[in-house]
Formats: structure tokens, sequence, C-alpha cells
């Protein structure tokens, strides 16, 4: 039976990262995987993390199973932590998953369960696994327009595109910091959008991974606040980068409208479907940050600190290319928000960049600003300059 498997396309992150740790040369560069690194190049664990992981170790008292939706108090916590005060925690329904992958792959399972024959609307471009996991759910999938010529968002071509969907379609959105673009709708784009979502019937299903790396942890909730406000929504939320718990896999899927009470029991259907209880550690160290005023407020000092160092970045980069090509034609990176931008290099000057000067981006061109320091500024700026970006 085995034998019939057939090979599965190569995921380019994974490839980019074994890539990298097979190249013997000194000054390579990461900038494909996406996580945090300091100027030393490290991926630290949070202080406000350290101290909650101390405190469970000491005072936990079993490894037991907790909840089928996840332990109450984090649910609790990233309902508030996402939705604000503005969406009754009454209104919602929450699970917790396996990371923010595993809350986009439930609420596309939950998607299915509710409407088999719903497309699934993706901008253009997206996350690429948000398209594996579709093609995996043997779900259609239909593209809109997302990122113009001069890397900012093509809003007219994205509200044109979604006009065309059918009353009963998902659309998946980037609630900040777009992955791969780091470029973001404007609040007037945003307003359009939710416009056209009640209008036509559709169901908004926000993929927020990064809350707290773009504008701020309340700015880069509003717009998905605003969409939960107004009528049904899925949101899919990440505790990896916000928290810095990559590899605690700690994440929910909140649902807004409908029975709430249905709604929890088909999430938790799903939770038991695929992998019975979710994971706890992570979880527990997010509630146990959230719900202790010290704690959270060291948490949200140290990532304000990390927003300031990736915009700083942002900053350096700009400020580089500029003086190498005398003009501003790299300046749309300093108006995108987050960890990533993509930087108009075509797959040939990615592949010369690498080749070159030991620079690993993914093909697309998108880099992970947080992988830069001072130091590496300028050779990111000279590279692309040489590659003919």
């Amino acid at each position: 039976m085995l034998d019939a498997l057939q090979p599965q396309p190569p995921d380019a992150i994974l490839g980019l990262m074994a890539a990298f740790r097979a190249d013997p040369r000194e000054g390579k560069l990461d900038l494909g995987v996406g996580v945090w690194r300091d100027a030393e190049g490290r991926t630290p664990v949070m202080r406000a993390a350290r101290e909650a992981e101390r405190r469970i170790w000491e005072g936990e008292t079993t490894k037991t199973y907790v909840a089928l939706a996840g332990d109450p108090a984090f649910l609790d916590a990233m309902a508030a932590l996402v939705l604000g005060p503005g969406t009754p925690r009454e209104a919602v329904a929450v699970v917790a998953t396996p990371g923010g992958t595993g809350a986009v792959r439930q609420g596309l399972e939950l998607v299915r369960l509710a409407a088999p024959g719903a497309a699934v609307w993706v901008p253009d471009p997206t996350w690429p696994n948000h398209l594996s996991i579709l093609r995996h759910l043997r779900m259609e999938t239909r593209r809109y327009r997302y990122l113009d010529a001069a890397q900012g968002v093509d809003e007219a071509g994205m509200l044109a595109d979604l006009s065309g969907a059918r009353p009963g379609d998902a659309v998946l959105l980037h609630g900040c910091c777009h992955n791969p673009s780091g470029a973001d709708p404007s609040p007037e784009a945003w307003a359009a959008l939710d416009a056209l979502v009640r209008e036509k019937g559709l169901l908004p299903f926000v993929d927020l991974a990064y809350q707290g790396f773009g504008a701020g942890l309340e700015m880069d909730a509003a717009a998905t606040r605003m969409l939960a406000s107004s009528g049904e929504c899925l949101i899919a939320a990440s505790c990896s980068k916000s928290f810095g718990l990559y590899r605690e896999r700690a994440g929910a899927l909140l649902a807004v409208g409908g029975d709430t009470g249905v709604v929890q029991a088909n999430l938790a259907h799903l939770n038991r479907q695929n992998y019975s209880f979710p994971p706890d550690h992570g979880a527990r160290i997010v509630s146990t940050i959230l719900g202790d005023d010290a704690l959270r407020a060291d948490w949200e000092a140290e990532l304000s600190d990390i927003r300031a160092t990736i915009t700083a970045l942002r900053e350096r980069l700009a400020a580089e290319l500029r003086r190498l090509t005398d003009g501003g034609r790299f300046d749309f990176v300093l108006r995108h928000r987050g960890m990533f931008s993509r930087l108009g290099a075509t797959p040939a000057q990615v592949e010369a960049m690498c080749r070159d000067r030991g620079i690993y981006m993914v093909g697309d061109g998108r880099i992970n600003v947080a992988g830069l320091s001072a130091a590496t500024v300028p050779v990111l700026a000279r590279a692309m300059v040489e590659a003919g970006v």
C-alpha cells in the first residue's frame, strides 16, 4: 500500500532552512525563516514567558488532560486580547489549537462542515501554507488581487475581485502585518471590505499571527475587532510571535456569530477528531502572563522594544538603499509593518544574492526584516544593488 504514495511538493521555507544550515560560508545571512532575532542573532525566551514558566513548573501538580477545548483561562484571555471589550465573551466560541497553523486548519474544517460548497478567497500573494492546507482539504480556492506594482495594497482590485464572490463564500484576511508582503490595507479599505462582506453575505476569516508586531496590540487588532463586531467572523490567533512561543504551539480559533453553544460544540468536535486535547504548556504560559498585571506589563514592554527594533531596521534599510540608488524606490519598506517585506526581487535575483553573497530569502523576494541587524543591513542593500533588484 505505501508504495502507492507519491512524493509531496517540498515546502519552500523548510527547504531554505536546510540549505542555509548546509552552507559552510562565514557571514551567511538567513532572512527566510519568520522568527524574531536579537542583535546577536538569537531568538531569546521573553522575560515574562520565562517567569511564567517558572511559576508553572513550581505550582503544577499534574499532567492530566485539561478540557477538550483547552484551558478556560487561556480561552478567556485570548478572547479578551484579540477582541477587546467590544465583543461580549458569551458571544464568542473559542478552542485552543496547536499554534496558529492549527487554528487555520480548524477554521477551514469548520467552514467545510458548515458550508461544504463554499469557496475560500485568499489574497494574492498569501502565506504558502494557506494554499497547501486548502489543497489538502480539497476546498475550492479563489484568489483576489492584493499587491500592486509598488508593493502596496491594490485596494480597488481587492474589492473588485471580492465583489464576485458568492454568498456563503469565505474570505481569508491577514489581520495585520501581511505575510509575505508586510503591506496592510488602509483603515478606509478595511471599512469598505467590512461593508462588502456583509452586503454579499461572506464569512471573513482573519489570520491574526502578528498582533503587537505592527503598530501595537490595540491598533493591530482594530480591523479584526471591526469585522467581529459587525457580524459572523472566524479568527485564527497565534502566540508564536507575540509571546515568542514558537515551539510550544499555542494558538486559538475564535468564532463570532451563530448559536454560540452550537458553534462551541462543533469546535470541540473538530478538536476531538484531529488531536483530542490541545497542547497546554504554551497556553498556560500565555494565560499566566495575561492574568498577572506585572507579567503583562513586562511582556508588553518587551514586545514594544521588539517592534521598535524592527521599525529601526526598516528605517536603516530604506536609508541605505536610498543612498546606494540615489532614489526612494524602496521607501515602501518604511510603509510595511511587521516582520516581513517583499522587495520586488525576481527568483533569478534571489538566486544570485544567495549564490554570490550567502543571503537566503524566499524565492518571491520576501525577507524577514527581524533577521537583519545594524551590521547586516548594508550587506543586504549592497547585494540587492549588485543583483539588479
